[in-house]
This record gives structure tokens, C-alpha cells and sequence, in this order.
């Protein structure tokens, strides 16, 4: 995934916020100048670096930043971030757009690092999911990343998901799986419930077995029968308490739709100085 935005999302991200102009700032003489601070008010891991800077490049090009801590480095409350100079109506237009990115991504980021954290030492990975907010797909996923976790399929293009409407659809998980076959070569899934489809979507080969709600009992079941090249993923309800006991049952990924979903944003603040 991509660790920057196209000229088109930062287009999109700014018209939201700048429409016809702002207003406010044309308070403030074109020719001012101010320097500018970000600092973190909470823990975080820092991420979405190429997003901040290219609000402010959009807006002004001459607008200068300096990065004092480096991507993906967890920081400590009140740690300095950034420092900006430039056109002070270009940092007072491009704050809110560019802290909201910043303070998304890093979110992001953040809870990432405590789900892979929480896997440390197993053979699992920990996968996002398509449960993203809609404009960020590919920023959230990159901050996945960052975060140290992994990127499942992007969209509906580069992997096929069969599930239960689908297999219902098809016939049955065999035919699904040989449809898909038919029809492309990228990866495919089959999301399963019991031990019985378990069975029968392994008869099928496909590429990776989704144990959707599995107990953990069954889990460690479906592990030990024999599954040949067949990767396993757990998924349903499983939270950064549970996680670590999932990852011990021997699956080879556990998706958490949290990575992307229920983030709560960094807290950040941009301090504006004047220049005399």
C-alpha cells in the first residue's frame, strides 16, 4: 500500500473544508509570515506524515515543515511533532485538514501497534478488513502498516471472499470455489462457521480458510486436522483481550475489522506564532 496521497485525495480533502475560499483568514494580510508547533497530547504512534505536508504544499509551496520525530516512532505525551513557517494564511487554511488526517492515520497506526503487540512472538499476523472510512481506504491501510500489522485484500479487485450468501448463491462451497477459479487467479477465501463447511471448504482448495466465529476449542480442532498449504484465519468478535489466545491455537491470521473502525482520534494541537 501506498505511503502517499494522490494529488486527487488531497484535492477532495481540502475542497471539503475550503469550498469557495476561507473566509477567516483573508482577516490576515497576504504578505504575514508565522512559524508553527504540533505537539501529541497522548501516546501515539506517528503516522500520515505525507499527508500533512502535502495539505500545506497544496495550499502554500512555499510553506516550509520540519519533522523532529520520524514515521511510525511511538511518541509520549507532549512530545513535539513538527514545526511549520511559512504564509500564515496558508498554515491557518491547511491546520484543520491536515490535523485531521494526521490525527486519524496516527490513530490508526496506534491501535495497530497494541494488536500486533499483543501477538508478539507467535506465528500469527494480524490483518485489517474493508470496514474503512470511505475517502481513506488506502490511507488507513498504509497506517495499518505502520502500526506493524498487515493488509488484507484491499477491495473486491485483488482477492475473492466467498461467504455465506455467496456460497447459498453458488450452489455449494466446492462450486463457489471452482467459479472462482474460473474466473481469476487472485487469491481466494472461503469464510466458513462450523467444522462441517470447515471440512467441505477444504475438500474444495481454495487458497485461505476463514473460521468466522469460531470457539476457541474449535479452533485449535481445525489447526490440528490436516490442511495441507491451506491458510488459516480466524475472525468474529475478537478484541485485544482475546487476541492472544487466538493467535495460540496455531491460525496463521486473525482480522480485525478495530484496526480501521472503531478508532479514536490522537489528540493534537497546533500552536500559530506571528512572525515580527
Amino acid at each position: 500500500m501506498s505511503n502517499k496521497p494522490t494529488t486527487a485525495e488531497i484535492a477532495y480533502f481540502l475542497d471539503e473544508d475550503i469550498g469557495s475560499g476561507d473566509i477567516t483568514a483573508q482577516i490576515i494580510s497576504e504578505a504575514t509570515q508565522a512559524q508553527a508547533i504540533v505537539i501529541a497530547r497522548e501516546e501515539m504512534v506517528l503516522c500520515g506524515q505525507a499527508w500533512f505536508d502535502a495539505v500545506f504544499k497544496t495550499i502554500n509551496s512555499d510553506i516550509t515543515i520540519h519533522w523532529l520525530v520520524a514515521e511510525g516512532v511511538v511518541c509520549e505525551p507532549n512530545t513535539q511533532l513538527c514545526t511549520l513557517q511559512g504564509s500564515a494564511r496558508g498554515l491557518l487554511t491547511g491546520e484543520r485538514t491536515a490535523l485531521n488526517l494526521l490525527q486519524t492515520l496516527s490513530a490508526v497506526a496506534t491501535v495497530a501497534k497494541n494488536y500486533a503487540d499483543a501477538v508478539s512472538g507467535t506465528q500469527c499476523k494480524v490483518l485489517d478488513t474493508r470496514k474503512t472510512i470511505p475517502g481513506l481506504r488506502n490511507a488507513q491501510k498504509y497506517a495499518v502498516t505502520c502500526g506493524g500489522c498487515v493488509n488484507h485484500r484491499i477491495g473486491l479487485y485483488d482477492g475473492v471472499l466467498i461467504k455465506e450468501n455467496h456460497i447459498m448463491a453458488a450452489g455449494s462451497i466446492a462450486q463457489a470455489v471452482s467459479a472462482a477459479r474460473s474466473i481469476s487467479n487472485v487469491p481466494v477465501e472461503v469464510e466458513v462457521e462450523s467444522l462441517d463447511e470447515y471440512q467441505q471448504a477444504l475438500l474444495a482448495k481454495p487458497d485461505r480458510i476463514m473460521l468466522d466465529n469460531f470457539s476457541l476449542l474449535d479452533m485449535k480442532k481445525a489447526v490440528l486436522i490436516e490442511h495441507g498449504n491451506i491458510e488459516l484465519e480466524a475472525s468474529g468478535d475478537i478484541t485485544l483481550a482475546s487476541i492472544r489466545k487466538v493467535a495460540e491455537t496455531g491460525v496463521d491470521f486473525i482480522s480485525i475489522g478495530a484496526l480501521t473502525k472503531h478508532i479514536k482520534a490522537i489528540d493534537l494541537s497546533m500552536r500559530i506564532t506571528m512572525e515580527t
